[in-house]
Parts: C-alpha cells; structure tokens; sequence
C-alpha cells in the first residue's frame, strides 16, 4: 500500500539520526540546519511476532513481512507559512503524507547546535504547530471566498460546505489543530479528505532523548506530556544516539543484550514502527503455506474482497468465498488441516470484514 508516515520537526532534532535506523534509505545526518534537502523515503519492514510464530508452524520456502513508507522531511523554521527556510517545500511534502511523526528534542547537548538557542520541546512543537495552522487558514479562507458566493445563491451543499469551513477556521484562530474537529456525517468527513488541511492528518510524538532518559524519561519529556495532554495522542520516548549504536551490531543475539543493559526489552525503533502502521489504521492479516508465509497489508474495516484485492485484482473480480482461520486457533491447533478438523474454519462471504491476524484463503472464478 503507498500510504506513508512523514517524520518532521525542527533543524537538528534527530529526526534524520532517526530515519536512518528505520531504513536502508540513508538520509544525511549532519550537525547543522537543511542536512535533509529532498524528502527521502525509506521503505520499512514492519516487525511481526506473529509472522515468526507461523513460520514455526509451517516451516515455509520464504517469509514476506509487511512494509510501511518512512518520509525524512526537511527542517522547518519559524515563518516556514510564509515561506521562510525551505518553509514551502516542508509544507508542500506534509501534504503529500498521510499521518505526521512529529519528533521533539528532549536531550541537552552543547556539541549539538539547536536553531533557536536552547532546548525547549513545548516551544519547538508550537512552532511547528503555528505554522501548519497558518498554512491551513490560508487554505480555508481562499475555499471559503469560493464557497461563499455558491452559499448565498441558495446551493444547500455549499452552505453546509461553508459551516464546516467556518468552524475550522474558528478553531484554527484559537491556535487549535484541525483534527479535534470531529466529522458529524459522512458528507463532513468526505470534505474533510478533500481540503487535505495539514493539521487534520493524525500525528505521533517522537520525544528523543539522551541515555539517562531512555527508560523514564526526563524534565523536558514531563513538560511536554503535559502540554499535549488533551490531544489524546500516542507519544514514544526514544533515543535516537541508542538505536544508531544498536544499528551498527550484527547479531540479533548482541541487540537484545544491548537492550538489556539499558532495562530495555524491545528496540525504539521497533516499537516507531508499529505505532507507525496503528497511526494510519492498517491491520495485517496473513496467508501461510508451504511456499509462503506472508504478511498482507490492508485498512482497518476492510472486507474480505478488497482484502483478496491486495495480492492480486482477479482475486476481487471473481471472489467466491474466504476461508478465515483465526490466528490464535492456528497455534493452537497446529496446522490448517487440525484446524478444519476441529471445525474452527470460518467459511466467509463478500460482506466479512477482515480482523487483525486472521488467516486467509481466498476462493474465485475468473
């Protein structure tokens, strides 16, 4: 699927530190502002206790996990609304992903320069914050010039149109994100999709801290937990310095002995990812035989047609039926063929909407 998560923040906040222990896609990490100058995208495997688990199972050729897109976007500055640093090309590349990482510096470190003098996460995230905002303002009032004229001409769809515009725009004026805003009907979140407003997309807060932080964090991560509070969102702390160290040990052996040397049981990478992938609403679900265990990427809420579409569209044309085996009855049971036998097959139709972990084989026609 090419839905893609964008790593953002201020200059020199490790954001690049970080998106090069997350890919193969090496972007440049270097002690000085616009390091990143094109958005680098790094294809991300997913980890996937569960894949592991099936692969005990069946013992196949070949193991496929699951990918997500990772986007190192460029450094933004204060004025970056009105075009300030490379303010139109950061705001330009948020639009173009579908949920925010939104990575804060935790960490003091004089040999590390900070573009505003000091370390301060609330302030850093205001920043960036005031600055999606003012670009969305700009965005609604030019819609709702357009809009308006339509509305008072009697066209019902444009008035409606209009109300919603004018209750982003309130919230916005009070220096509100968008996404608060709740869609009251289908028609409002359809339009919601189309004003593609920056601070609509869901976000994920990556606070980076040094050593001594990296297991209960520090004085700037309790200010900032504090100050995005009532945004009901998911926050990581992580130390970027660490996973770089963690990235350079070959064995699988030395990183979890590593991890354990800081009271850590699984990487922060790892866990960035799979908030990464719950972020933009995916679910996996899995198909197991001998030739392939492999881990297929869909939507929350899909149902079992377009799940078939995913590995190929004549899956979807000529969809029949799917056989469901829940992921818990596979390891309990052992094999596909103990679980038929005990009767714990779903026999599915074009209406079943797929759960995270089923297991799937898909009956069609062509």
């Amino acid at each position: 699927m090419a839905l893609q998560c964008g790593i953002v923040g201020l200059p020199n906040v490790g954001k690049s530190t970080l998106f090069n222990c997350l890919s193969n896609a090496r972007a440049q990490a270097a002690n000085f502002p616009f390091c990143t100058i094109e958005p680098n995208v790094g294809v991300i495997t997913v980890p996937d206790e569960r894949l592991t688990e099936l692969e005990k199972l069946v013992n196949p050729n070949r193991v496929v996990p699951t990918t997500i897109e990772i986007v190192d976007i460029a450094g933004l500055v204060k004025g970056a609304s009105k075009g300030e640093g490379l303010g139109n090309q950061f705001l330009g590349n948020i639009r173009n992903v579908d949920a925010i990482i939104h990575v804060v510096r935790c960490f003091d470190d004089d040999n590390v320069i900070h573009v505003d003098g000091s370390v301060n996460p609330v302030r850093d995230k205001e920043i960036i914050d005031t600055e999606l905002q003012l670009k969305d303002y700009e965005t609604v009032e030019k819609r709702m010039v357009k809009v308006e004229k339509q509305a008072k001409s009697g066209d019902n769809i444009a008035k409606k149109e209009f109300e919603l515009l004018k209750r982003i725009k309130e919230t916005l004026e009070q220096g509100i994100n968008a996404r608060v805003i709740e869609p009251q009907n289908e028609d409002e979140r359809r339009l919601f999709e189309e004003f593609q407003l920056l601070t609509t997309k869901p976000v994920l807060y990556v606070c980076n801290v040094d050593e001594a932080g990296v297991v209960n964090g520090n004085a700037h991560t309790g200010a900032f937990k504090a100050s995005v509070a009532a945004e009901n969102a998911e926050i990581l702390i992580i130390s970027a310095a660490i996973e770089a160290d963690i990235m350079e040990l070959e064995s699988f052996e030395d990183r979890q002995a590593f991890l354990a040397d800081y009271g850590l049981k699984e990487s922060g990478v790892a866990r960035l990812i799979k908030s990464s992938y719950r972020l933009l609403e995916l679910i996996t679900y899995f198909t197991a035989g001998v030739q392939e265990v492999r881990a297929w990427t869909i939507t929350l809420n899909t149902k079992a047609p377009q799940a078939a579409a995913v590995i190929h569209t004549d899956f979807e044309k000529g969809f029949i039926r799917a056989e469901v085996i829940k992921y818990e009855d596979f390891l309990k049971y052992g094999s596909e063929a103990a679980v038929k036998e005990a009767g714990k097959m779903g026999v599915e139709g074009k209406e079943y909407v797929v759960k995270d972990a089923d297991i799937m084989h898909f009956r069609f026609n062509v």
